[in-house]
């Protein structure tokens, strides 16, 4: 009976301690919204390099001092969700693309890795959700800027005449000690 009344309190404490843990991630968890809005050139028949990288402005240092953390307490970075929306030409859809996928990298150095991606995206639609990858993305949310990359593939007898614009809404989830 003395061994159950000693058991009692120790698993007792052991839940609470349990629970308090998992209540202290999901403070520390907050996500860090990036849009912005990237004007893509029309595609020229003689073009034969690699697509240009297009550089974002995180602000990522703001989203981290209101969630009462620093850059050098984050722990982990996942891409939670993005969106591409075409904003203009206002009458064209993304009925042109076979293929999408997106690449992260930061400026001048070699760690580029794939970002998200779609593969037969739906037709008659202006905005597309991709794929997120389950890449750990601490170092590029922690910059100042980094640079995406987008490889496309059009489908068959479509051609763009005209500059696009696209914004892209891109979503973090963090997790990070406090201050």
């Amino acid at each position: 009976m003395k061994k159950l009344l000693f058991l009692a309190p120790a698993l007792l404490l052991l839940t609470v301690v349990g629970c308090k843990k998992n209540v202290l991630d999901e403070l520390l968890t907050f996500t860090v919204d990036v849009s912005q809005n990237s004007r893509i050139p029309p595609p020229s028949i003689f073009y034969t390099g690699l697509p240009k990288p297009v550089s974002v402005i995180t602000n990522s240092e703001a989203s981290f001092r209101n969630n009462k953390t620093t850059r050098d307490k984050v722990k982990n970075v996942l891409l939670d969700q993005m969106q591409l929306t075409l904003v203009s030409p206002a009458t064209l859809n993304f009925d042109f693309l076979d293929t999408l996928r997106v690449y992260i990298n930061t400026p001048n150095v070699k760690n580029r890795i794939q970002l998200a991606y779609l593969y037969n995206p739906p037709k008659g639609v202006k905005t597309l959700t991709l794929v997120p990858t389950t890449e750990r993305l601490d170092d590029y949310l922690k910059a100042d800027t980094y640079e995406l990359t987008v490889y496309s593939r059009q489908r068959p007898n479509y051609f763009i005449r005209d500059s696009l614009t696209i914004r892209s809404d891109t979503r973090f989830k963090v997790t990070a000690n406090s201050l």
